[in-house]
């Protein structure tokens, strides 16, 4: 396979041509610009890497020239989200930040020689157009909206690579939705898809739930056990709320999408995996890394592709849809006679902010379903606070919880592990809440 490198830091394009002259598989020819490299490209080559901040010419200029004549990846320093997301746009197979180790590139061209090698047996073209015209699964989404159709764009282009993406945006706006659009869109789709909620699994357990570990390990680890990035092999892994990732752990997540390798507790030894990383959070990831919660280098390698999926108050063309839909659900769960929403309660759902988002709308036509008297639902059976009122109480609530949890660790002189059994809560729960509350301990 012949691979053309246009990259202008000459310490970077000498070491990539150092590393790749003993790959019998792979032939490089580097050019320290665009240029040079726009006059010396002919049907030869099948694959181009190239820097995106050039001088004389920049990257994504460059492979707009190329017009999807060959398979590109993208390796930068310090590319903007914009440019990350147009690269996407113009069709490239992986996307690179540097630093990074070659040996991830080497294994980015060698699954790009793959697929070409499977198009040329099927009569494909060898351009990335025999990939667009691949037909879209858009299972999991109910309605449309024109910023959906948006995000989900770029999500079906980050689909057909392997690159690590970062889902962002308020909770509730369907960001699993979109993590489980990305792997059935993609080459992955036939493997498994595990989804991890960070927030929801106990601090003292994630860690051997996530590696696994090996007899002996601990008190009760009588058998060996996978975990689930190895159950996940082959696949796609989806790391919901990795903002509430305990920081003595990211280091381990680091190296399992850096080496693609773990290692079990009360192991030793490395086990390869083959994986495909989606993350979400709704969190300000920036600020725990600036509070040192969360390590930088980390964030940088699971946003290689980062996709903020819009609130529904910015995608009010789904409301009435998603409402319909959830209506005919509750009602064939529950065997109701058909109900169908007063043309008052349509307007309602369509006024209000929805500051939960699609799992808020979901919820609230559920119980008016359930609740509502006879075929027509009206506005009273949505039973929808004014956002003031909700925030209000809402705060009401998190105060009154705030003062129980000081009161109780004043009388347990901040013993959490006794606080946590007066309060019925675990300890990694009450932790969480501490750090909520800032309640100094």
């Amino acid at each position: 396979m012949k691979v053309a490198i246009v990259e202008d830091d000459i310490n970077m394009r000498k070491s990539l041509e150092l590393f790749f002259a003993d790959v019998k598989e792979i032939e490089v020819v580097s050019f320290k610009n665009p240029k040079d490299a726009l006059k010396a490209l002919d049907d030869s080559f099948e694959l181009v890497i190239t820097d995106i901040n050039m001088p004389q010419m920049d990257g994504l200029e460059f492979l707009n020239q190329l017009n999807h004549k060959y398979e590109a990846i993208v390796i930068t320093g310090n590319a903007s989200l914009n440019k990350a997301i147009e690269s996407i746009r113009l069709g490239v197979a992986d996307f690179f930040q540097k630093p990074f180790e070659p040996e991830l590139l080497l294994e980015a061209i060698l699954r790009t020689k793959k697929l070409l090698e499977f198009q040329k047996k099927q009569n494909h073209s060898t351009n990335r157009n025999s990939i667009k015209n691949k037909k879209e699964n858009k299972q999991g989404f109910v309605a449309d909206s024109k910023a959906l159709e948006e995000v989900r764009k770029i999500a079906y282009k980050a689909a057909q690579t392997d690159a690590s993406v970062l889902l962002l945006g308020e909770s509730g706006v369907g960001k699993e939705v979109f993590a489980n659009f990305i792997h059935q869109n993609s080459s992955r789709a036939q493997a498994p898809f595990v989804a991890i909620n960070m927030a929801a699994i106990p601090e003292h357990l994630l860690e051997s739930e996530l590696f696994g570990y090996e007899k002996g390990a601990f008190t009760d680890a009588s058998a060996p056990k996978a975990g689930l990035f190895e159950s996940a092999n082959g696949g796609s892994v989806f790391l919901d709320e990795i903002g509430e990732m305990p920081l003595g752990l990211q280091a381990k997540l680091l190296r399992a999408i850096q080496e693609k390798e773990i290692t079990r507790l009360g192991s030793a030894k490395s086990i390869k995996i083959d994986v495909r990383f989606i993350s979400a959070t709704n969190v300000n990831i920036q600020k725990k890394i600036a509070d040192k919660e969360f390590r930088e280098d980390l964030y940088f390698r699971l946003q290689t592709i980062p996709l903020e999926i819009p609130p529904l108050k910015e995608r009010k063309e789904e409301i009435l849809p998603l409402a319909e839909w959830k209506k005919d659900e509750t009602i064939k769960q529950y065997g109701f006679e058909n109900k169908t929403f007063s043309e008052n309660a349509k307007q309602k759902m369509l006024e209000y902010e929805w500051y939960g988002n699609i799992r808020e709308l979901l919820s609230v036509v559920e119980r008016a379903v359930i609740l509502s008297d006879g075929a027509i639902i009206e506005e009273k059976d949505l039973f929808l606070e004014p956002k003031q009122a909700k925030k209000e109480k809402d705060n009401k609530i998190a105060s009154l919880e705030s003062e129980l949890i000081r009161e109780v660790l004043k009388d347990c002189d901040n013993n959490l592990q006794n606080a946590a059994e007066i309060l019925g809560m675990q300890i990694d729960v009450l932790k969480h809440k501490i750090a909520k509350y800032k309640i100094n301990v």
